[in-house]
């Protein structure tokens, strides 16, 4: 058996994506157990090659599975904390980022600039495991009940610091349906309050407002289904990459070189004012790189990428 850590949300198992596929590909006749939170049960379908999913909320505790474990992988964090939940597992091998204070040598040096989805891949590199950060595609939902070829905007954040401000959301809103966009607005159901105002005050409808009102089977199906997505840096980004649906993505406290989209895929563009000049940031509110990006600044973006689609029919025609 090989067991996988990545206790962590939609966007950190995104992008895992290739890491978990180079195990897969390693490691056909193994089972293949992935430590991760229930509720992305859905989720993890749709990266495939799992086979298991151990239900497994952050680091308090991971349920040891039946069975030996032949190899454990840490695709969660550098340790030491993630490295010792896995060795309690009593692994046959462990593939980790070196770490002196969880007493793991093996392995190569942790690297806090590295992008998310190269770090995981060069890990498992460094182990003798070839992986493709490029292999980011997720299969299609199945025949989940889906609004289709709508404009997603996504306001939310877990994180106060990626939330852009919702003022310039309703403009933009109001910007998009002008220019003949069918917009909706996701997020979670303790967002919707706010979802819900900025829908009304951008004159779209009740019905456009989505938060809280889908699991997470049919946000993918949306995002999959979607013309465009206009959001923080979130697990909704990263559902647009692995879609390849377009998408414009706001950057905050973290740079786009850390967690953006592919930047040769010209249908995913990455806004970040990070290289502005700019005011200290005292850790309250939002990021002032967020507050930086302007309207017109993202409604460049979105004529960016649309055309680059544009591009692509008629190169496919």
């Amino acid at each position: 058996m090989i067991l996988v850590l990545r206790a962590l949300g939609v966007g950190d198992l995104a992008t895992a994506v290739p890491a978990l596929r180079a195990l897969r590909a390693a490691h056909p006749d193994r089972q293949l157990v992935l430590a991760a939170p229930a509720w992305l049960g859905p989720l993890v379908e749709l990266v495939g090659g799992v086979d298991r999913l151990l239900p497994t909320d952050g680091l308090d505790r991971l349920d040891r599975p039946a069975g030996r474990v032949e190899l454990a992988v840490n695709l969660h964090g550098r340790g030491p904390l993630s490295h010792r939940l896995l060795a309690a597992a009593h692994p046959g091998r462990l593939f980790a980022f070196a770490n002196a204070e969880a007493s793991h040598v093996d392995g190569p040096d942790w690297d806090d600039d590295e992008h998310e989805v190269s770090r995981w891949c060069r890990l498992l590199g460094w182990y003798g495991v070839p992986a493709d950060p490029t292999d980011l595609d997720l299969r299609r939902p199945g025949p989940v009940p889906a609004v289709s070829g709508v404009t997603v905007l996504h306001p939310g954040s877990k994180e106060p610091a990626k939330r852009w401000p919702a003022d310039r959301f309703v403009a933009l809103a109001r910007e998009l349906t002008g220019r003949g966009h069918r917009v909706v607005l996701t997020g979670s159901a303790s967002e919707r309050a706010v979802v819900a105002r900025i829908a009304y005050q951008a004159g779209l409808p009740a019905a456009a407002v989505l938060a809280g009102r889908t699991d997470l089977a049919q946000f993918a199906a949306l995002i999959a289904g979607a013309r465009l997505v206009v959001s923080g840096d979130t697990g909704a980004a990263h559902l647009a990459t692995g879609y390849r649906t377009p998408s414009v993505v706001l950057f905050g406290p973290v740079p786009p070189a850390r967690w953006g989209p592919p930047p040769e895929r010209r249908r995913h563009l990455a806004l970040w004012a990070g290289a502005r000049a700019r005011p200290e940031w005292d850790g309250v509110g939002v990021h002032p790189a967020l507050v930086d990006l302007g309207v017109a600044e993202v409604l460049a973006a979105v004529d960016e990428v649309e055309q680059a689609v544009r591009v692509d029919r008629a190169v496919a025609a």
